[in-house]
């Protein structure tokens, strides 16, 4: 598994942790779920640039 993806799920493990706590799980899933694949479009484009 690669460490994106990890962080794409742990983002929507948190997100449905903190829609539990609010009632609305699902809302909380799809928020952890857009910020898990912005935080791994940001994490894979400084990766890029260590690389150049």
């Amino acid at each position: 598994m690669k460490t994106g993806d990890v962080l794409i799920y742990s983002c929507v493990i948190i997100g449905a942790g903190i829609g539990l706590t609010m009632d609305y799980v699902f809302p909380g899933v799809l928020i952890g779920l857009g910020a898990g694949y912005l935080l791994k479009y940001v994490w894979s484009g400084e990766q890029k640039n260590k690389d150049t």
